[in-house]
């Protein structure tokens, strides 16, 4: 699966757009006003159906994944000197790759991808893809690009 996110260009909050190949609408992302960084992911028919919410008062940004009501992970930034390091605890996966330059990959415990993440070029807002080999992998892995994302917008 394919997903295209991409940041609508007025917005007072964190709002992303989330669409197929086929240019429809898969998901909506909606930020709230909160102390931390919350964002809400609605399916295509409006409904909400996960959280990513940034813990408050840590050292290094922390954000907790909610599928429903229920905890499903969490990403914390590590301690570097040169350039950001991610701890996922989500679904046995892993985060590696170049967060600069925003191309990186998500992958299982056993070393295979769950998803590649690349930020597209000479767009008017940031536009990602986000490919996934199963289609069950993509709201998870779309959690995990909005936290690291709320993580850079919020220490640049």
């Amino acid at each position: 699966m394919k997903l295209y996110f991409k940041q609508r260009f007025f917005s007072w909050f964190d709002s992303y757009d989330i669409y197929l190949e086929d240019g429809s609408t898969f998901y909506t992302v909606e930020g709230q006003l909160s102390w931390g960084h919350c964002l809400h992911i609605l399916d295509d028919a409006g409904r909400h159906i996960a959280t990513v919410k940034e813990q408050v008062l840590t050292l290094l940004p922390r954000f907790d994944f909610y599928i429903g009501d229920e905890r499903v992970g969490t990403l914390k930034r590590e301690f570097t000197f040169l350039s950001p390091a991610y701890d996922l605890d989500c679904c046995g996966w892993r985060v590696t790759g170049n967060w600069l330059e925003w191309d990186y990959q998500i992958l299982r415990r056993d070393g295979s991808t769950a998803a590649v993440i690349r930020k597209e070029l000479f767009h008017w807002t940031d536009t990602y893809t986000i490919e996934t080999e199963y289609d069950e992998d993509a709201l998870c892995a779309l959690m995990v690009v909005l936290a690291i994302d709320a993580d850079k917008c919020g220490s640049a």
